[in-house]
């Protein structure tokens, strides 16, 4: 554990050392916000910490690259790291606690549990990436017994994974609100997203044809079946190389269960995951 800097923002490396520190915090009648991350921060990122901080008396933010939800190892390797930089980010930020254990702090033996979430886990990521949400289910449960928040802000972006963690937290009768915070984009539109690091600046201007895309999409709601408008949406991103769908569904926002006709839901939602060449983008819109 160290102080840095006048801001009195503390790295804490251990989880009795944290769970000690926030115990002193709440004893003093503070409430704790919580934004856990797995780094290479971005402004989608601050907007969570922003908003903790404006609804909360203590702000903590975990850095932790979870290799349980990596199904692929590749993925894994190649995710961006870079504390330094994100340690300058959060002292601007004013964050108070950033918890930065190691793989071996969070799992000193293999975590065996298995998670039963329902429908909410098992399509679009969950059915693409097998394996994924009970990696996020087990990281998720942990980090929330260490920092045991009264509040934990996740970014829209990932709309399926704050699903399946309210479904852990039911399951857990965890005590804990989950905020689910709107998508942040970059100028041309692309949700903002730590894997955006490692797209050229060719390629992040290609990928902004997906928002582009998306919200095209919503006029075509208007006068087209649910059929229509996936078929133009994938066709449209797949005629644009190096672009490739890997999925795009339209569903009901409470129950994630895909939707035929517009009239079985009164909140429809389109997500999507997309290759921009080996680099996988997620996104979603709200009809």
């Amino acid at each position: 554990m160290r102080r840095k800097n006048d801001l009195q923002m503390i790295y804490v490396l251990k989880t009795e050392a944290l769970k000690e520190l926030l115990a002193e915090q709440r004893s003093e009648g503070k409430t704790i916000g919580f934004v856990p991350t797995m780094g290479a921060l971005h402004k989608g990122h601050l907007s969570l910490i922003r908003r903790s901080k404006e609804e909360n008396d203590v702000t903590v933010v975990s850095i932790f690259v979870n290799p349980t939800q990596f199904n692929n190892p590749e993925d894994l390797r190649n995710y961006p790291r870079n504390l330094e930089k994100d340690g300058a980010k959060l002292l601007r930020a004013e964050c108070d606690f950033v918890f930065v254990p190691s793989v071996e702090e969070m799992y000193p033996r293999p975590d065996k549990r298995v998670f039963k979430l329902g429908h909410v886990a098992e399509v679009m990521e969950g059915a693409f990436r097998p394996g994924h949400f009970n990696g996020v289910a087990q990281i998720v449960s942990k980090l929330f017994c260490i920092v045991e928040p009264d509040n934990a802000y996740f970014g829209e972006k990932d709309f399926q994974q704050i699903a399946v963690v309210r479904a852990m937290v039911k399951s857990l009768s965890m005590k804990v609100n989950i905020v689910a915070c709107p998508i942040v984009r970059d100028t041309g539109g692309l949700a903002m997203s730590s894997r955006n690091a490692l797209l050229s600046e060719d390629m992040l201007k290609i990928a902004s044809v997906i928002y582009r895309t998306l919200k095209r999409s919503r006029i075509l709601a208007k006068r087209k079946s649910v059929n229509e408008v996936k078929d133009w949406v994938v066709t449209n991103i797949n005629n644009t190389p190096p672009l490739h769908v890997e999925y795009f569904e339209i569903i009901d926002s409470e129950t994630l269960m895909p939707v035929t006709d517009w009239e079985q839901t009164e909140e429809p939602r389109g997500c999507i995951a997309v290759y921009c060449g080996r680099i996988r983008l997620i996104d979603n819109i709200k009809y």
